[in-house]
C-alpha cells in the first residue's frame, strides 16, 4: 500500500482503540455531503418522474403526432380530412410509426333535469388503443366502438359524472347546435378519471360512427388521425417524414393535411415542464456548493489539527505535494462515507414515496394526484461521480495550506 494512502487511513482512524475520528467538523462535512447528495437524488427522481408522468398523460389522451385539417386548428368544431385506407396504409408503413387511429369530435352540451354541462363528444373506432383509458377506468367497461354502427354508449369522466350526478347505466341527453338543434340520447357505459382537467372537464368518448353522423360527414371523413411513435426521442424526424409524405397532398374534398406533434399542440404544458429542468440545475448547483464548502471547512480544520504531524513529515523529507495527497486522500474517505449515506437516504425516500404515495398533489393544478418518482440508475451514478469529482476539485485549493506550514515551527505547535 502506498505510504500516503496508509497515513491518510490512519488519520481517518483515531489512534485510540481504532475508533473513527469524532471531530465535529468531520461529522458536519460528511453530513453536508450526505444531505446534498440525497437532495440531488430526490430532486432528479421527482422531476424526471413528474415530467414523464405528465407527458405520458398528455400523449395517452391524444397521441404523439396528429394529422388534422389545416383549417381546423385550435377548435373542437373541426373541419374534416379524408382518412381512407390508402392514407392509413401509408402512415402505418412509415419508419418509426407504431400505431395509427382515427378520431372525430363534436362540441355540444349535456342536459339533465337540474343541470347542464358543455362537453366535447369524441368518436373512436375499433383500432383505438385503449391501454391508457383502461388504466384510468374506475367503473364500468369499454364498449366495442365502431365506425360502421352506433352503440349509443359513452364513457364519461369522474368530474362530469360527479357534477351531473351520473352513474353507470344512466341515460343522458346531449344537444348539438348548428343551423338547428340536434339531440342524441346516450347511455353511460363507463366512468374514467385521468386527473387531467383539460380532458376530464370536457370529453365524452363514444363510437366514430355516431360523431360522424352528427357532423353530417361523408364516408372516410374524420376530424383527424393520431399516430404513436416507437421512440419518443425520434418524434421530430418522424413528424418531418410525415409532413413530406402527407402535408403536400390535398384530400378528395379539398382538405389540406396538417401534421403537428403533441408538443406543438400543447406548447404551454411542455414549456412549463421544460422550466422544471432549470429548477433542477439550481438545486444541483446549490447542493454541490453546500457539500463542497462543508468539506473545505472540515479539511482546513483537520490540516490545522495535524500541523505537528505535517512538520514531522516535512522534516523526514516529504514534499508539499505528497502531504497534500495525504489530506486529499483522507478527504476522499470522508466524501465516500457521506455519499454512501446520501445514496441510502435518497433512494430510501424515493422508494417509500413510490410505494406508499405519502406526498400528495392537487391534480387540478399538477395533473397528478401524488408526487411521482422515477428510478434511473445511470443518472444516480452520474450524480455520484460528479459529486465526487467536484468535491475533490474544490479541495485542491484549500490543500495548499500545507505549503504554508514550516517544519521548525510546526513541530513545536500544539
Amino acid at each position: 500500500m502506498d505510504w500516503k494512502l496508509f497515513i491518510a487511513r490512519r488519520i481517518y482512524r483515531s489512534n485510540e482503540g481504532g475508533k473513527e475520528v469524532s471531530k465535529p467538523a468531520v461529522r458536519i462535512a460528511m453530513l453536508g455531503i450526505a444531505i446534498g447528495l440525497a437532495v440531488m437524488i430526490v430532486s432528479v427522481a421527482v422531476v424526471i418522474g413528474f415530467k414523464h408522468e405528465v407527458r405520458d398523460k398528455v400523449v395517452g389522451l391524444g397521441s404523439d403526432i396528429m394529422i388534422t385539417n389545416f383549417d381546423s386548428q385550435q377548435s373542437y368544431q373541426t373541419v374534416p380530412i379524408v382518412a381512407n385506407d390508402s392514407l392509413l396504409h401509408l402512415l402505418k408503413t412509415l419508419d418509426g410509426v407504431k400505431h395509427v387511429q382515427r378520431y372525430s369530435t363534436k362540441p355540444g352540451m349535456i342536459m339533465t333535469d337540474d343541470s347542464f354541462q358543455g362537453m366535447v363528444l369524441k368518436g373512436v373506432a375499433h383500432e383505438y388503443d385503449w391501454k391508457f383509458l383502461k388504466h384510468h377506468l374506475q367503473e364500468g367497461e369499454i364498449p366495442a366502438f365502431s365506425d360502421t354502427v352506433s352503440t349509443n354508449r359513452v364513457l364519461v369522466s369522474r368530474t362530469i359524472a360527479d357534477k351531473l350526478h351520473l352513474k353507470l347505466g344512466d341515460k343522458i341527453y346531449t344537444y348539438y347546435i348548428e343551423d338547428n338543434v340536434r339531440a342524441r340520447r346516450l347511455t353511460v357505459a363507463g366512468i374514467y378519471q385521468t386527473n387531467f382537467s383539460a380532458y376530464d372537464d370536457l370529453f365524452l368518448i363514444t363510437d366514430l360512427y355516431t360523431v360522424n353522423r352528427l357532423n353530417s360527414w361523408r364516408k372516410g371523413q374524420v376530424s383527424g388521425v393520431e399516430l404513436a411513435v416507437n421512440e419518443y426521442g425520434r418524434l421530430e424526424p418522424v413528424k418531418e417524414e410525415i409532413r413530406i409524405r402527407v402535408d403536400t397532398q390535398v384530400d378528395a374534398y379539398g382538405g389540406t393535411y396538417y401534421t403537428q406533434t403533441v408538443e406543438e399542440a400543447n406548447p404551454q404544458i411542455f414549456a412549463w415542464l421544460d422550466l422544471l429542468d432549470m429548477n433542477v440545475w439550481v438545486i444541483l448547483f446549490l447542493m454541490t456548493g453546500v457539500a463542497g464548502f462543508t468539506m473545505i471547512s472540515g479539511l482546513l480544520i483537520i490540516i490545522l489539527e495535524r500541523t505537528n504531524m505535517i512538520g514531522v513529515l516535512k522534516a523526514l523529507g516529504a514534499d508539499n505535494l505528497a502531504i497534500r495527497k495525504i489530506f486529499l486522500s483522507f478527504s476522499v474517505f470522508l466524501i465516500g462515507r457521506g455519499m454512501l449515506w446520501g445514496n441510502i437516504i435518497g433512494v430510501a425516500l424515493c422508494f417509500i414515496q413510490s410505494q406508499f404515495h405519502l406526498l400528495k398533489l392537487d391534480p387540478a393544478t399538477y395533473y397528478v394526484d401524488r408526487v411521482p418518482v422515477e428510478f434511473n440508475i445511470w443518472i444516480y451514478l452520474l450524480l455520484n461521480v460528479c459529486t465526487l469529482l467536484v468535491s475533490v476539485l474544490m479541495l485542491i485549493g484549500p490543500s495548499y495550506l500545507v505549503t504554508r506550514i514550516h517544519p521548525a515551527k510546526s513541530i513545536r505547535f500544539e
